[in-house]
């Protein structure tokens, strides 16, 4: 018995990889952000809340993680970080 495997080799299963492996990517990328934006308070003695663990590790927008990982180097609390930012 005889498989066909030719879809595999398709450029519309090429294409679906390539998006897989995109958004994995960004993914990867995202919860690094949160990681990092979680230790570094942490680091600097500032205790943060479930509350706003939650609103870091729940996030989605790259952008925004990046904002608030260059506010996390010098917030004074961990809700600092959320300056100008609408909720």
């Amino acid at each position: 018995m005889s498989v066909d495997l030719s879809f595999f080799r398709s450029e519309t299963s090429q294409r679906l990889r390539a998006e897989g492996r995109a958004e994995g990517r960004t993914e990867g990328r995202v919860e690094s952000h949160a990681e990092d934006i979680l230790l570094v308070p942490g680091e600097r003695g500032i205790d943060v809340p479930d509350d706003v663990r939650a609103r870091i590790t729940s996030c989605t927008d790259l952008e925004t993680l990046r904002g608030w990982l260059k506010r996390s180097l010098t917030a004074g609390t961990a809700e600092d970080l959320f300056a100008d930012t609408k909720a």
